[in-house]
């Protein structure tokens, strides 16, 4: 999310990471642009826009992916045999952004990030 903000194309994270990008915004914008920072304010974006899809009715039922890409198994490269696990990917990933077991930010990752 602060990749995008930022203005920088996301096609370039593919070569350069936060270390490449944080001295590039911080040389174009006021403040102290640090890896962490950037990190940081990449989480808030994530968190806000995360709310705002929750007050427009989305819900963790809407974190899915198409029905082929949960049933058919890969049928060729270092996939191939596996379907992927969403149902056992989620939780683990609502746990990593501080989100409840449906989805919802927590109280105190939105206290953190100061939301």
């Amino acid at each position: 999310a602060a990749v995008d903000s930022s203005g920088t194309c996301i096609f370039t994270t593919f070569a350069l990471s936060g270390e490449d990008i944080a001295p590039m915004v911080d040389a174009a914008c006021e403040g102290d642009w640090s890896v962490e920072r950037f990190v940081e304010v990449g989480e808030r974006i994530w968190n806000m826009e995360r709310q705002y899809n929750i007050a427009a009715g989305f819900t963790g039922a809407d974190d899915t992916l198409p029905e082929r890409l949960l049933k058919d198994a890969a049928k060729s490269g270092s996939a191939e045999g596996s379907v992927n696990r969403l149902d056992e990917m989620l939780p683990e990933y609502y746990q990593l952004r501080g989100w409840d077991e449906s989805g919802v930010p927590k109280q105190d990752t939105l206290s953190r990030l100061g939301l």
